[in-house]
């Protein structure tokens, strides 16, 4: 079994929403912080004819340590539907998936996927 580990970036004001679509997919272990970032949207602006690097905006990032591949599309998918604004906008956001190498439970030593 090939563990995944799904993050998303997401914009703050979807959060309720992913999390409320997560829980009832059966998705209940998840980390949630607050970031800031830019996408590409804008790469720079125009100021008093200087280029100037625009304001980094608040985010949302959602890591999700799934056992399987199933689970991880499942994720995936909710997250896909759920942080998506009126059939998609500029800046709804990304997912990420990475091969997760290896979990360990700190209480009890248990890893792979046992730990998740």
């Amino acid at each position: 079994m090939a563990m995944k580990l799904v993050s998303a970036i997401i914009q703050p004001n979807k959060l309720d929403e992913v999390r409320d679509a997560l829980t009832k997919a059966e998705i209940f272990r998840i980390t949630v912080s607050r970031c800031t970032g830019r996408g590409r949207d804008h790469e720079t602006d125009l100021y008093r004819g200087a280029e100037v690097v625009p304001e980094l905006l608040p985010k949302v990032r959602i890591d999700i340590a799934c056992s399987d591949e199933a689970w991880a599309q499942k994720a995936i998918d909710t997250i896909v539907l759920a942080a998506r604004h009126n059939g998609g906008e500029i800046g709804d956001g990304k997912v990420f998936v990475t091969p997760l190498e290896q979990c360990i439970r700190i209480r009890t030593g248990e890893d792979g996927s046992d730990a998740i």
